[in-house]
């Protein structure tokens, strides 16, 4: 399922630098953060590797991948780092379940069963 949903980027390491809002593309078959090359730019993020990803169009490509980031929804957050391809935002399943959201009533939306999972922490 793809809806829109309105997040907040910022450079993890500078966290003085303004952040940057996007209503962010939220697809369920879309697996890291994407973000559009002028905003990795525009960030300063810095490249981590390349990483090989599959094009809509079936082709093999390899792209950037930058950060860290934090990414924000309302109340929750998540750092991660971004395939710098595309031309808009897109919000995918690491980043959106780290914060554990849900899509939900064609819309990205907090889940209401909330609970950090401590079952596999060894203490």
């Amino acid at each position: 399922m793809i809806v829109r949903g309105e997040i907040e980027l910022s450079n993890a390491l500078m966290p003085e630098m303004q952040a940057y809002r996007a209503a962010a593309l939220v697809d369920s078959s879309v697996m890291n953060l994407c973000i559009p090359e002028n905003l990795a730019r525009r960030l300063q993020l810095k490249q981590v590797e390349e990483r090989k990803v599959i094009s809509s169009n079936g082709s093999a490509i390899k792209v950037p991948y930058a950060g860290p980031l934090k990414v924000s929804f309302q109340n929750r957050s998540c750092f991660t780092g971004a395939l710098v391809f595309g031309d808009e935002v897109v919000l995918g399943n690491i980043p959106r379940q780290d914060m554990d959201l849900i899509i939900a009533k064609e819309q990205l939306v907090l889940s209401p069963k909330h609970v950090v999972s401590m079952s596999n922490v060894v203490i």
